[in-house]
């Protein structure tokens, strides 16, 4: 029985913990904060619970094979859109019903929407026999030719709305997707585009309780397989040779050692505390950072009628909003705010009469400190450019609490606030992040910051790719020992 370790209880580290405890292995989960589930978190003040990270899951599957067994809620408006012309968009899980709502948007093009529908479809069949099939690799076994055109390599997202639609909402909403990925739809790889198949084909569903409920789920799964979970245990160092990793050091100074150690944190908090490579950081910093995000956590009185579970009101000029993220590294003047409000489909999310607004601004990775305006001048701004763009919430506001970049940094130590690490800019974007396996042996990387990326369907993946790896590499050093006795 080998002995691993895994440092960070995000979800990546938790799945690649259950599964390796699940094979036969001794596993010790660290964590430095009190709770598992990184990310998957929430605030809870005066009845009010709000969302701090994911708050739609997509392909359920993945966490019901791991055992994680609730009752779900499908969402039949995944999202609706208001652009800054006051028209609305709404988005139906069911793909016909898709397509007629675009119809109605914008006449002509609900054809186009098929057209683009049937694409993602085919990029991601694509990316499940390559991308997401396992480690990074030139040549996956179960590729084909053709799956390298299906992704449309040599185009961005912003160039693959455009192949499909003359209305420029219509490329707006498609843009939209770079910024799951934390990134610019003007830089992303087309790739992102695959995304509705996910959500128009397995759905959108949401968790009663809210979506923190899964990293319960699976905490208590990791005690039923065995796992050693100590919170409040937090990394400083790995113990290190030239040739291989064997272990690391805690806050206490305590050395523990394990023939594997899987890292669950930001690569560049991996390669810049834990294990300093200057090489790999300055390849990391080369990449750039994703977007990052300021949070507003609103408790407003009353119920607001016909508010949608997820909704997004556009900015006016979307290639300026990007510039300012990406470019001038500032926050927009004219954001695009998603509204996320529970309570519309869990009473128990909110107090009796009232509604918990999570409202969502993408903002650059930074010190906001640096920020031409203070962030709490900027939550006003927010609440301005929603009320003029239907949403006033004066004298309704109970309270509301800010969460900056400087708040991801400090809770998950996040690079600079990033969400998901680097973000995904040009052509082989994806393939250029920090892989699962790391370059000493012993070494392995899960998490939003490394292959396969961020958001709950893509780590849970990571997690179990990075499980089979150290499987697979524990049973080769294992048969190689015994071959020498």
């Amino acid at each position: 029985m080998a002995e691993v370790i895994v440092v960070g209880g995000g979800v990546g580290g938790m799945v690649a913990a259950l599964l390796l405890a699940r094979g036969g292995h001794q596993v010790r989960l660290h964590e430095r904060r009190d709770r598992l589930g990184g990310k998957l978190a929430e605030r809870v003040r005066d009845g009010f619970v709000f969302s701090l990270g994911p708050s739609l899951l997509t392909l359920p599957g993945l966490f019901r094979d791991l055992g994680v067994d609730r009752e779900l809620v499908a969402l039949d408006e995944l999202c609706r859109y208001r652009f800054a012309d006051g028209s609305e968009l709404r988005a139906h899980r069911d793909p016909h019903r898709m397509a007629a709502a675009v119809e109605r948007l914008a006449p002509g093009q609900g054809a186009a929407w098929r057209a683009f529908y049937g694409w993602a479809e085919e990029c991601l069949a694509a990316a499940r026999r390559t991308f997401f099939a396992g480690p990074l690799v030139r040549r996956p076994a179960d590729a084909r030719i053709g799956d390298l055109f299906a992704v449309a390599p040599g185009r961005t997202l912003d160039g693959l709305a455009r192949r499909f639609f003359g209305d420029p909402r219509l490329r707006q909403y498609v843009g939209r997707y770079a910024t799951y990925a934390g990134s610019d739809p003007y830089r992303a790889p087309a790739a992102l585009g695959c995304v509705p198949a996910i959500e128009h084909g397995d759905g959108g569903w949401y968790v009663p309780g809210g979506l923190p409920r899964i990293a319960d789920d699976l905490a208590g799964l990791l005690v039923e397989a065995g796992v050693e979970i100590r919170t409040g245990s937090a990394v400083t160092r790995l113990i290190a040779d030239r040739a291989a990793v064997s272990g690391v050091v805690l806050e206490s100074g305590e050395r523990v050692r394990g023939d594997a150690v899987v890292v669950n944190a930001d690569a560049a908090a991996l390669y810049g505390r834990l294990l300093p490579d200057g090489r790999r950081l300055r390849r990391i910093a080369g990449l750039g950072p994703s977007s990052s995000a300021f949070l507003l956590l609103a408790g407003v009185e009353g119920r607001t009628e016909g508010l949608p579970h997820h909704s997004v009101v556009f900015s006016a000029d979307y290639r300026r909003e990007f510039g300012d993220i990406f470019t001038r590294r500032v926050p927009p003047r004219d954001p695009t705010v998603y509204i996320g409000c529970s309570a519309v489909d869990d009473p128990s999310q909110a107090p009796s009469g009232a509604e918990n607004w999570v409202m969502l601004v993408n903002v650059p990775a930074g010190d906001p400190g640096r920020w031409p305006m203070t962030p709490d001048s900027y939550r006003d701004l927010v609440l301005e450019r929603l009320a003029r763009r239907g949403h006033d919430l004066a004298g309704r506001l109970r309270f509301v609490e800010t969460f900056t970049p400087a708040d991801l940094r400090d809770r998950y130590g996040a690079w600079g606030g990033a969400i998901y690490g680097t973000a995904y800019r040009g052509r082989f974007a994806s393939f250029r992040r920090p892989g699962n396996r790391g370059p000493r042996r012993g070494l392995y990387l899960v998490g939003g910051s490394v292959h396969p990326g961020g958001g709950l369907p893509l780590v849970a993946t990571g997690g179990r790719i990075v499980a089979s790896l150290v499987a697979a590499d524990l049973a080769r050093r294992a048969a190689g020992r015994a071959r020498t006795r």
